[in-house]
């Protein structure tokens, strides 16, 4: 899909209103993936850093006017003792997320981050994706060189008055840019979009194809959670369900862009939620977290976490039923050098070039 003729086709499949009308969407795009990375799925481990943060995001409950929340900031330590235990269980990467807690991001304290970066990746041996919001180049720079291999960066909306409307007091082009300057700095890089909300079927379209024009290397949509705290629920979505918006969002991201990963979510309503997802055709699951270690999830602060249901056993288990596989450690590193391979002979202009699975 190219051009205006992909905005129209977008826009009617957001628009469509018919029961069932969403079956042979999934069944594309779970051929288009397997085309592209076979049967193999990816596992991400996940540890929320600090639940503090500067923004006051409309959507999340770790908001800074959310006096209720209970914050915390975990050591070295713990992150060292978390990451080992997900990494001998046998995830492929590590998510080491923050809010934009200024303990961590601004000034000296930014060393406090390059060090946690640096000890999980020497010793766990495994890739580091890093999402502490919107930092500076340098910052960026600093991060791959402390041995960070992604930095994720979510929009939530390519709409700048849903965006306006969602992060409160930030700035559009600058958050898009942090991403150009992470892919620049030789980081791979994730956006992601927020379902749920009252978007228009114009608005999903749009973010869909300014996702695929920027240098991503993953792409992802998940749906809101609200909280007492948060923006009150949405109207209804259209026929199809809760979901309906996030999985037709998850399909076209893989019809778009085959060769991207595209993840499924354990944070909105965790491992019962996982087959929907990988059958609209995701290829990751991100969200597993160590059991007993108080990490809290992002959507939903204790949602499955301490249960074992968000564990690499669990999900193996839905993958085994399924008829997937996950795949190895081996496949990943050779995924993301090939990925590296093919942005940088494409000038890291676009996340449209050929690297799948």
């Amino acid at each position: 899909m190219n051009g205006l003729a992909a905005q129209d086709r977008l826009r009617e499949l957001f628009s469509r209103t018919e029961q069932g009308g969403d079956e042979e969407l999934f069944r594309q795009a779970r051929e288009a993936r397997t085309a592209c990375w076979g049967d193999r799925i990816f596992l991400y481990g996940f540890l929320y850093l600090s639940t503090f943060c500067r923004n006051d995001c409309a959507f999340c409950q770790y908001r800074r006017s959310n006096a209720e929340e209970q914050r915390y900031r975990k050591s070295l330590r713990e992150l060292r003792e978390a990451g080992l235990r997900l990494a001998e269980d046998g995830v492929h990467l590590l998510d080491l997320t923050l809010g934009e807690d200024p303990y961590f991001v601004e000034g000296e304290g930014f060393s406090r981050l390059e060090e946690m970066v640096a000890a999980l990746h020497r010793e766990t041996g495994l890739p580091i994706m890093v999402s502490p919001g919107v930092i500076t180049a340098e910052q960026l720079t600093r991060l791959r060189q402390a041995g960070a291999d992604w930095y994720a960066c979510y929009q939530e909306t390519h709409d700048q008055r849903q965006f306006a409307r969602l992060r409160l007091g930030q700035d559009f082009d600058r958050r898009r840019q942090a991403r150009l300057d992470a892919a620049a700095a030789g980081l791979l890089v994730e956006d992601g979009l927020l379902t749920g909300l009252g978007e228009t079927a114009d608005e999903l379209a749009a973010s869909l194809l300014a996702m695929r024009a920027e240098p991503l290397s993953q792409v992802r949509a998940m749906s809101y959670v609200p909280h007492a705290c948060t923006l009150p629920v949405s109207e209804p979505e259209a026929a199809g369900g809760q979901w309906a918006h996030e999985l037709r969002a998850i399909a076209a991201m893989r019809r778009l862009m085959p060769d991207r990963l595209i993840p499924a979510s354990l944070d909105v309503d965790g491992l019962e939620g996982l087959r929907m997802r990988l059958q609209a055709g995701a290829n990751v699951v991100t969200s597993i977290v160590p059991s007993g270690c108080g990490f809290a999830g992002v959507a939903t602060r204790e949602l499955d976490i301490d249960n074992e249901r968000r564990s690499v056993a669990a999900v193996r288990r839905v993958l085994d039923d399924m008829g997937m596989e996950m795949a190895t450690a081996a496949d990943y590193a050779r995924w993301v050098a090939a990925r590296r391979q093919a942005l940088a002979a494409d000038g890291g202009q676009s996340g449209d070039v050929a690297a799948c699975g």
